[in-house]
């Protein structure tokens, strides 16, 4: 399967995704919040970092449960665009 190259909306948003995944994360150990989510760390350190920006679905949702985190307070922050601080749903997606 060839994977097409990311939007740069789709980037951004993969970057909104790692940041409101590190505030909720805190100070808890990144080891402790990847193995409860029963993902890698190093799939998490990904996320977080941005350098995953359409991660599966239920990726983020078992991330989401550990850190307390609603799958509609996910999905709003990362449609959220900067200048308006509304979301946009058109044409977005969470995982390839």
């Amino acid at each position: 399967m060839v994977r097409l190259p990311l939007t740069a909306g789709e980037v951004e948003r993969g970057q909104r995704l790692g940041a409101l995944l590190r505030r909720a994360r805190g100070e808890r150990p990144m080891l402790e919040t990847a193995l409860e989510a029963r993902v890698s760390p190093e799939t998490l350190r990904k996320i977080e970092s941005g350098r995953v920006a359409t991660p599966a679905f239920p990726t983020i949702a078992a991330i989401a449960d550990v850190l307390g985190l609603s799958l509609d307070d996910v999905w709003a922050e990362i449609n959220r665009t900067e200048s308006s601080g509304k979301s946009s749903s058109a044409g977005t997606r969470l995982a390839s």
